[in-house]
């Protein structure tokens, strides 16, 4: 039989916009200007739309002849599908402590660089592994030393409340081990809710397969962005691995606050058998927090190729032998012991300040390697000159002290009737003296804010009043009104604040670091609780410390019942709810390298879904298709393109408006999207343009000023010099005054509305007009994906664009060879740049 035709190519091939959204999350029905709209693909957690009328446009290309069929990738349910999503509030330092380790300064791939990077991996993720250490010892302290050892303990706690009455001493779980036995039940279903929602999202997120052929071809020479290669958005391995590392070190540490106490009475009263038995467990405690260190610093992350491989003895059997040596210790403490009674405080003072210690000694280690690491390769773009990542780390371990110390704080409070700790005639001793002594740290931390933030608002009263002198002069023929100018003034003065925002978080940062370190010498020196430590000084002193005391319990308690109510809001509004996925559209673009329990990264669906779609379409149309992404839309279409196969790219461009990629990721994470990674990404894909506007406070350029089109609101489509990228700043408002055209006076758009602006239309149109050009075909050849039937590039007809004047805005530039625009990239595999077979 004769083998069937191929199918004809198409007279007028096809042109795709494919819209992202950024974090607000618009539905389908508002990006694509129709309430009339389909699913193309997807599900109901993330999908492709389009208006109804546009369903079969791929059946009649002809209809399309000089426009695009638009089409929304809608995402927000990933961050905020549902009330649960609300619960990851509480897993806040988690994500800010996982920030840090992709906020890292760019590296060079060759001399001592290597070993420093695998260094910074390590010192975030004994950071992380020290917050969780960090929640669960303050569960251990509400429920082991507050409840089972102070409370039940204490007649004139337990005598004013019946719930605990079979605690009371005498009956057979008025032992002092059996109640805590009992009470290390609620640390240890905690540390299994935090393994439970982990592996639940790690089933989702990290386990979901990227595309087996874009990976492959995607994985560039040596010098590519690490963003480029195969295996950077899949963490599977990773997550799993420190998953049961911290699980088990949650399980040591609710075993070793039952077992110290209880080895502790032994030794001294137990007897041969019993004083065995508790050295033998605290043997076992200590192998147990060898091997849990051994896990966390062995390796990281694998990003040349999707790694399926799965440690399975890590992941069995650590979190099994840790949750086996539980349940004997709850054995060994439940033995009798009769004449064993409850006084005082468990040894939390001594825990907790380790772990201070650690995490400040952590963090100055974690500062030193980055200024290492930033000397290397300096670039001043970059936020803090390498110290931003210091900076976040920090900023996440003091979050995590307020949140566990205000909870500690709070149910000490309920406990004793109010009493101040430490008071004479208070029922219970009440939490360890360093809780109070953070506690006392957080007035003058928000004075200090406080300060900062005045500063800076003076900063940009006085920007305005400068700003508000040129902005008639930038629309020519309109009279000039001061109240117009003075508003679009102060947009722009506010829109620039955005770039102090590293200097605040280094003052935070800073301020925090020395306080805390004062509240940790103030513990230890003293033994006592910040009133009574000054007990006799000055009386102003003694009136500072004692209402900074009192204020910092407090505020703490305030803080930890906002979030929890805040959380029932969100369960309860769907529109509060959307504000809470807001900030984890921000913190979640990056995967769990660092701490397990971190909300999942979104982007490790979203990624793949753009890249799927764009190599697909593309491959059976060969048409020519826009990717356009608005604010973090901008970061998920980039990082999408970033792993597409080179053949496929070719037929692709990039549109953005109001991007953060220089602007915060650039600064905040330059070793992924620096100067470097950037000019790599246009010399692969020489169809970008950028639009930004000076009201915008997130969007802005994404190449350094020397590769920018000139500013002015005025610049026609395509200004600039060859092979320019930003287009900006952009008119806003587009109209000063009243006129015929714009009769009603225009508003401030800042950071919306970039569609409703001429200059995205024109812009659009002159990328696909780039893409079907002479030049443009000269380079592409049907090879791959291209070989299939219609998409031979040659063949297809240029899309006119809207305006027939319009210049050509994307005249392909000088390349950037990707040698010398990423030096990081050719440093392997593991730890998001560590050399191959190390740790990073």
């Amino acid at each position: 039989m004769p083998e069937n035709p191929p199918p004809p190519q198409p007279l007028h091939p096809l042109a795709l916009e494919l819209r992202v959204h950024g974090v607000h999350g618009a539905p389908p029905g508002e990006l694509l200007g129709d309430p009339r709209t389909v699913r193309i693909t997807g599900d109901s957690t993330a999908a492709v739309f389009r208006r109804a009328s546009d369903a079969d446009a791929e059946a009649h290309p002809e209809r399309y002849a000089g426009r695009p069929v638009v089409e929304a990738y809608c995402w927000s349910r990933l961050t905020s599908g549902n009330g649960s999503r609300a619960l990851w509030l509480l897993l806040l330092p988690f994500m800010v402590v996982n920030l840090a380790h992709w906020a890292r300064p760019a590296a060079p791939a060759t001399g001592p660089a290597p070993c420093a990077v695998r260094t910074y991996g390590v010192l975030v993720r004994i950071l992380a592994l020290s917050l969780t250490l960090l929640l669960i010892a303050a569960a251990c302290e509400v429920a082991l030393d507050l409840f089972a050892w102070q409370c039940a303990g204490s007649g004139a706690c337990t005598g004013s409340r019946s719930w605990p009455g079979f605690l009371k001493p005498g009956g057979w779980w008025g032992q002092p081990g059996r109640r805590l036995g009992l009470g290390a039940l609620v640390p240890a279903a905690l540390t299994g809710l935090l393994w439970f929602l982990s592996n639940r999202t790690w089933s989702a997120y990290e386990s979901q397969t990227p595309p087996a052929d874009t990976a492959l071809q995607a994985a560039g020479p040596d010098g590519a962005p690490a963003l480029g290669r195969p295996g950077f958005w899949y963490g599977r391995r990773i997550v799993a691995r420190l998953r049961a590392a911290h699980t088990a070190a949650g399980l040591l540490i609710v075993a070793a606050a039952v077992a110290a106490p209880t080895a502790r009475y032994d030794r001294r009263a137990g007897g041969p058998v019993l004083e065995a038995l508790g050295w033998a467990v605290e043997a076992a405690l200590a192998a147990g927090a060898v091997a849990v260190a051994w896990v966390v610093c062995r390796r990281g992350r694998t990003e040349d190729r999707p790694d399926h491989r799965l440690d399975r003895a890590a992941i069995t059997l650590l979190p099994g032998s840790a949750l086996a040596l539980l349940a004997a210790v709850l054995l060994y403490a439940g033995w009798s012991r009769p004449g064993w009674t409850s006084t005082g405080r468990l040894p939390g003072d001594f825990a907790f300040g380790v772990l201070m210690l650690g995490q400040g000694c952590c963090v100055l280690l974690l500062a030193a390697v980055a200024v290492r690491l930033y000397r290397l390769a300096p670039d001043p773009a970059t936020a803090l000159y390498g110290l931003g990542g210091p900076a976040i780390a920090m900023l996440g371990c003091a979050l995590g002290g307020v949140m566990s110390g205000g909870v500690a704080q709070r149910v000490a409070d309920w406990l004793d009737g109010g009493a101040s700790p430490s008071a004479a005639g208070a029922p219970m001793p009440s939490p360890p003296v360093l809780l109070s002594w953070q506690a006392a740290v957080l007035p003058p931390l928000l004075l200090v804010l406080a300060l900062l933030a005045a500063w800076f608002a003076v900063r940009g009263v006085l920007a305005r009043s400068r700003l508000a002198a040129g902005v008639a002069a930038e629309y020519p023929g309109e009279p000039p009104d001061e109240n117009r100018s003075r508003r679009i003034a102060g947009a722009r003065a506010a829109a620039a604040l955005t770039d102090s925002a590293p200097w605040f978080v280094a003052a935070v940062s800073g301020i925090t670091l020395l306080l805390g370190a004062g509240a940790l010498a103030g513990a230890w020196l003293s033994g006592q609780v910040p009133g009574a430590a000054v007990r006799g000084a000055h009386p102003l002193l003694e009136t500072a410390a004692r209402a900074a005391q009192d204020a910092g319990s407090w505020l703490i308690g305030l803080g930890v019942a906002a979030f929890v109510a805040w959380g029932r809001r969100a369960y309860r509004d769907p529109a509060a709810r959307r504000t809470i996925g807001v900030l984890w559209d921000v913190g979640t673009f990056w995967p769990r390298a660092a701490h397990p329990f971190a909300p999942p990264c979104y982007a490790e669906r979203a990624v793949p879904d753009l890249t799927w779609r764009m190599t697909g379409w593309t491959g059976r149309t060969g048409g020519r298709l826009v990717i356009s992404g608005h604010s973090q839309g901008s970061v998920l279409a980039a990082a999408a393109v970033w792993q597409l196969p080179p053949q496929v790219r070719r037929r692709v461009a990039l549109l953005t408006y109001g991007s953060p990629l220089r602007r915060l990721y650039g600064r905040w994470f330059p070793a992924y999207f620096g100067s470097g990674p950037l000019a790599a990404l246009h010399a692969d894909v020489d169809c970008w343009r950028n639009l930004w506007r000076a009201t915008d406070p997130i969007g802005g350029p994404v190449l350094p000023p020397a590769d920018t089109a000139p500013a002015g609101p005025a610049a026609p489509p395509g200004a600039g010099p060859a092979g320019s990228v930003d287009r900006g700043p952009l008119a806003d408002p587009l109209a000063y005054g009243r006129s015929t055209r714009h009769p009603l006076p225009a508003p401030i758009l800042g950071h919306f509305d970039y569609q409703a602006d001429p200059a995205f239309a024109a812009e659009r149109d002159a990328l696909l007009a780039r893409l079907a050009g002479p030049a443009r075909r000269a380079r592409s050849r049907p090879t791959g994906l291209d070989a299939t039937p219609g998409s031979d590039s040659a063949a297809a007809p240029p899309v006119p664009p809207a305006t027939p004047a319009r210049a050509n805005p994307a005249v392909p530039g000088p390349r950037v060879s990707k040698a010398s625009a990423s030096p990081e990239g050719s440093e392997g595999s593991e730890g998001s740049g560590d050399p191959p077979g190390t740790g990073g």
